[in-house]
């Protein structure tokens, strides 16, 4: 998620100084993994395609996404459902998603047009989840949310793609994923990430490398990350 709100410099130094604990590419690569086997079961009371509560447009991704003109709903009331959906602007972790569910928080709000153009203006406080940035920001250990903007704020460009290791990044201006290995070689790289369209959920995924290049994605590497 792209969040536009404009940052002081003591914020940019607060945020810095909550990232200074560190984490290992084991960690990392952990983490990213839990957020894949969430397990959870919806109620339909969790859907919502329309305005929550405060006014704040939402559309969770069950499977009735698709009659609010929407695709990639994935999630079905009352049956069991596997990894964290995706929420514009969510930081939820495994457990306080579950909490958020039991306190009859709806379950995602996908990314759309009026979202990416709101940005915090569009975040839900009725939903739960995380975005990839948020996602990012939690296999990083980090305190409070980093987004794709800011993500630079922490890290360090890398060289070249194939000084890649797991636990760094794959960042272009509107998504984020988490590197995990290379598949094959120079050709396809295995990524965790929260999103993407379609899927709006986190997930694990084989991306063509040749794909990533012509969506300008670049590689980068957190400052505080432990071999």
């Amino acid at each position: 998620m792209v969040r536009i709100a404009s940052m002081s410099f003591a914020l940019v130094a607060l945020l810095a100084s909550c990232a200074s604990q560190g984490v290992s590419r084991k960690q990392a690569i952990e983490t990213a993994w839990t957020y894949t086997q969430v397990e959870w079961t919806p109620a339909s009371t969790q859907a919502l395609h329309g305005k929550d509560v405060d006014g704040i447009e939402v559309h969770t991704p069950d499977t009735s996404l698709q009659s609010a003109g929407y695709q990639g709903g994935w999630w079905r009331a009352g049956q069991i459902a596997r990894g964290m959906p995706y929420q514009w602007g969510g930081f939820d972790t495994p457990q306080s998603f579950k909490a958020s569910l039991a306190r009859g928080e709806v379950a995602g709000d996908i990314s759309t047009p009026a979202k990416r153009h709101l940005g915090d203006a569009a975040v839900s406080r009725r939903a739960a989840g995380i975005d990839c940035s948020g996602f990012v920001s939690r296999c990083w250990n980090l305190s409070q949310p980093y987004s794709t903007r800011q993500l630079p704020e922490i890290c360090e460009p890398l060289p070249s793609w194939s000084s890649l290791k797991p636990g760094d990044i794959l960042l272009n201006d509107r998504h984020v994923l988490l590197f995990a290995g290379w598949q094959t070689p120079g050709k396809v790289i295995l990524a965790y990430e929260a999103g993407p369209f379609p899927v709006w959920r986190v997930d694990a995924a084989a991306i063509p490398y040749a794909k990533l290049q012509r969506e300008k994605y670049s590689p980068w590497r957190y400052r505080h990350i432990r071999d």
